[in-house]
């Protein structure tokens, strides 16, 4: 008799136990829906489910043609919004495993540290641009170029490298359309490939890197390709690339630089300022040769 109670009891509490909540996704909830039930019905399965909806605006005008009420929309958005404001919160500060779920930016791997860790770069705008070679354009009455130069403020980067070929990590939120514009401040950046990777001149209290010419040819915006410094981004999972320098950089200062918006007529010269994000860091000189 005990036996049977003790059975009884057992299966009571396996009973009580909560079943693992069903993942659902568009075609599901396409599905449900096919089968007679009303938006009542989907919309308290659709709370009571892990999501893993694609809610684009393509998939949305897809749904909406399916059949797919409002309503039943409106909660699929309402739940994917909350599996991502959840995922944001456990995502990792410094882990150097790039598998981990980082904020959106770039990072640079300190691997020569006892303890590896991941070290995000904070980005610079730069808003201010200055113009170089004006005398020689003048003189040769626009043969010779002029090129504009992007100023970064100080003359250093708080970001130090301390091997000469570092990696980098960029991590793209592509759940939300256009990215994170609250990092990247860009437009849709979501690639490497968008940005170039330069060295600054260093000049007193600041850097600075050419970012266009004009000549009586016409005007090109944009780092040119001489002065860029070649990379290799591969893609390790959706948003997550792995970045490196195709070879070993030199003591100084650089960064990955990303323009935002070109100003001015004709000439580029009007609004007198191209904006650019840049996310730059140090490679430190070697030290100097003692004195004999």
């Amino acid at each position: 008799m005990r036996r049977v109670i003790l059975a009884a009891s057992l299966l009571a509490a396996c009973s009580a136990l909560p079943a693992h909540a069903e993942t659902l996704n568009n075609d599901k909830v396409v599905q449900l829906l096919g089968f007679g039930l009303g938006d009542e019905a989907v919309i308290a399965k659709i709370k009571a489910s892990d999501a893993d909806y694609d809610v684009s605006t393509d998939a949305l005008i897809a749904l909406k043609k399916s059949g797919v009420s409002s309503p039943v929309i409106a909660a699929m958005i309402d739940a994917s919004s909350r599996k991502a404001t959840k995922q944001n919160a456990i995502l990792s500060v410094d882990s150097p495993d790039p598998s981990v779920p980082h904020a959106s930016g770039i990072y640079l791997l300190a691997s020569w540290l006892p303890e590896p860790k991941m070290v995000p770069i904070n980005a610079t705008t730069s808003t201010q641009t200055k113009t170089g070679g004006f005398l020689g354009y003048a003189l040769t009455g626009g043969i010779a170029s002029m090129s504009f130069k992007s100023v970064v403020p100080g003359a250093s980067a708080r970001t130090t490298s301390d091997i000469s070929r570092p990696t980098f990590y960029f991590y793209f939120d592509r759940a939300r359309e256009g990215g994170n514009s609250a990092v990247w401040n860009a437009g849709s950046v979501n690639s490497p490939a968008e940005f170039s990777l330069v060295k600054f001149d260093v000049k007193k209290g600041h850097r600075e890197a050419k970012v266009g010419k004009f000549n009586i040819g016409g005007a090109k915006a944009g780092v040119m390709d001489k002065d860029r410094i070649p990379f290799t981004a591969t893609e390790i999972s959706p948003g997550v690339f792995e970045v490196r320098p195709d070879q070993s950089l030199v003591g100084g200062e650089y960064g990955f630089l990303v323009q935002t918006s070109t100003g001015g007529g004709p000439g580029m010269a009007g609004s007198g300022a191209m904006a650019a994000k840049i996310f730059d860091f140090s490679i430190p000189l070697p030290p100097a040769p003692k004195k004999k």
